[in-house]
């Protein structure tokens, strides 16, 4: 990651119909933007899905896209998540080797990180956990000196507190004046 780069949330509002997943992250991909997670979900609108991206990239270039991506038809709304006012969360499920002796030290660990353990064969324990990224991150650290059978995670869904927020109230054009405004303009 680059000294530019940042960590970025981008939430969609887009129409719920098949291949508009794949028109958002191929645009993604063309202008060369790595997602490092993506969910897909629908909303209380059946017709309206949201996707929820993470990518690391530099703002300008980010901007430009977000601004191509909200001028596809399927595309209702487009914004970041304030970091400070979203809450995120990510589901893992990790397999680890375990056995007699140390099935005790990694039920500790489950514990402290407040993990489930949804399954346990005489040779693994299957983990179940649900935060924020870093404290996903921080748990699988946990694992380095273990044996790490499977693991699946689902990567970012969020959602910012509150109720209803500017991105809803406001058509799609002043909310992304708001948050990207063109080069030259001046947003109060």
């Amino acid at each position: 990651m680059g000294i530019s780069e940042q960590r970025k949330v981008v939430s969609l509002l887009v129409d719920n119909q098949a291949g508009v997943l794949t028109r958002i992250s191929s645009l993604f991909t063309r202008r060369g933007f790595n997602i490092d997670s993506l969910t897909v979900s629908a909303t209380n609108d059946p017709s309206i899905s949201r996707i929820t991206v993470t990518v690391f990239g530099d703002s300008r270039k980010l901007n430009q896209l977000l601004l191509q991506t909200e001028r596809l038809e399927v595309t209702h709304q487009v914004f970041v998540l304030d970091d400070k006012n979203a809450l995120q969360r990510e589901l893992l499920l990790l397999k680890v080797a375990a056995n007699v002796s140390n099935r005790a030290e990694l039920q500790e660990i489950a514990n402290i990180y407040k993990a489930k353990i949804i399954d346990l064969s005489p040779d693994s324990m299957i983990f179940e956990l649900t935060g924020k990224p870093e404290k996903i991150d921080a748990f699988l650290r946990m694992f380095e000196d273990y044996t790490i059978l499977e693991q699946c995670r689902t990567g970012v869904t969020a959602l910012e507190r509150g109720g209803m927020h500017q991105h809803m109230q406001k058509p799609p054009q002043e909310v992304r004046a708001a948050q990207f405004p063109l080069p030259g303009t001046c947003v109060k």
